[in-house]
């Protein structure tokens, strides 16, 4: 055991209650990410680690391997999180050859799936980690050398297959370090090209073996490289679709990644919920004075109230839920404080999707945003949207109606509508 029996009660957090007709766990579908919350170490680039922790002590790497899991399967049934994430080398260690890598997922899959069939939990999505090893370190499927490519084609292709075992529920393809330092050195239609394909053979592949789940790509826009191709919801969707594969993936939204991206986490969502790519959300924060990727758990109310709005109103998740990409920070090293930051933010999520509900149930934001776009449903304004209008025509209209009435967005209002909603509900 590796975390106390007695943890405390979640303040808002009920998994059996019913919000808008579905239980609060449906709507949620929290996920435990396995690398910062069971591999990370507490290093920083100006400092070494700080966290020991009692799961990594074993000197046998698949020993160590398999403390690991264990403490992961504890802390989630304790929670009461019935999903997880992985990459292929945070459950399996990296062996000296790819065939011993091979070897020691198949090992760990064998083991996680004995520890889903005890506790009932499952994998959210998996991934394969294609930016730690050095052999990455100009990109993995946009690399310039065809071997590298190659070898990130095999490691997926038992990614895949490893995620499909445990009866995943989707796959992420995170482009860590598919970009560029400089365009110096960079043919970048290239690049794209290598990226779109080895995409669609991750799709054709996923097809062959049977894996029923989501594809995922996952917008970040910099750190570690300059720039990084999937940069943005806007920029992966334009992607998607100039390579035809829109129909094959959706998006993975990450809320550290869109304020990296100079985006608010609405703006990412709405991008893709209203292009029908809107998949699943990694649940973090940044912290705004620092530029970089600090995966703070996010436990701000309004903040939670957003997303899950957009998230209401795509229908709620299916194959996707909400993944805590999220780490400690590198002062905390005792077990529970991983307890409290995963409390914490459920808490947070729990209150954001009542508050969400009961905006989304009295109708009163949706009522003054439709009043703002009313006379688009007639006169002039219908028939430019059905494409019967001129700009002699609409000249005509202006010469007739005069100068158009100023009128207000009425800003204040919907935001005082948000923040009742949001103090009701905590």
């Amino acid at each position: 055991m590796y975390f106390p029996d007695a943890i405390p009660q979640f303040r808002a957090y009920d998994p059996a209650r019913v919000v808008r007709g579905k239980a609060m766990a449906d709507h949620l579908r929290f996920a435990m990410c396995y690398w910062h919350t069971m591999r990370a170490t507490g290093a920083d680039p100006f400092g070494a680690p700080t966290m020991r922790r009692e799961w990594e002590r074993e000197a046998d790497p698949l020993r160590r391997a398999r403390d690991t899991m264990d403490a992961a399967f504890e802390l989630m049934g304790k929670l009461g999180i019935k999903f997880w994430t992985f990459h292929d080398r945070d459950i399996a260690p990296e062996g000296e050859t790819f065939a011993e890598s091979v070897r020691n997922l198949e090992q760990l899959v064998r083991y996680a799936e004995t520890k889903q069939k005890e506790s009932g939990i499952r994998p959210l999505w998996g991934t394969a980690n294609l930016f730690s090893n050095p052999r990455y370190m100009s990109g993995a499927a946009t690399n310039p050398d065809p071997h590298v490519f190659a070898y990130a084609a095999a490691q997926v292709k038992h990614a895949l297959e490893a995620t499909h075992a445990l009866g995943g529920a989707g796959y992420v393809f995170w482009g860590g370090r598919e970009g560029y330092e400089t365009l110096l050195n960079t043919e970048m239609q290239r690049e794209r090209e290598q990226y779109a394909r080895f995409l669609r053979m991750a799709a054709e592949h996923a097809k062959s073996i049977g894996f029923k789940g989501q594809l995922y790509i996952e917008p970040k826009p910099k750190e570690p490289t300059v720039h990084q191709y999937d940069s943005d919801a806007e920029a992966c969707l334009n992607f998607l679709r100039e390579f035809g594969l829109l129909p094959l993936l959706k998006l993975n939204i990450e809320t550290n990644h869109a304020t990296l991206a100079g985006h608010t986490m609405v703006h990412e969502l709405r991008v893709a919920r209203e292009a029908g790519a809107l998949g699943s959300i990694d649940a973090n924060v940044g912290d705004e004075l620092l530029g970089w990727d600090t995966d703070q758990f996010l436990i701000d109310e309004r903040a939670t109230t957003a997303i899950m709005l957009e998230v209401l109103r795509m229908g709620g998740f299916t194959t996707g839920g909400l993944n805590f990409d999220a780490k400690v920070r590198r002062q905390s090293v005792d077990p529970m404080d991983l307890v409290h930051a995963h409390m914490g933010s459920m808490d947070a999520f729990a209150l954001g999707l009542v508050a969400a509900a009961a905006i989304v149930g009295d109708g009163k934001l949706d009522a003054i945003v439709r009043d703002r776009y009313v006379a688009w449903g007639g006169g002039i304004g219908m028939k430019v949207l059905a494409g019967e209008a001129t700009l002699s025509d609409c000249e005509k209209y202006v010469l007739k109606a005069g100068e158009p009435a100023v009128r207000s967005g009425q800003q204040e209002l919907i935001e005082n509508l948000v923040a009742e909603s949001v103090r009701s509900a905590v």
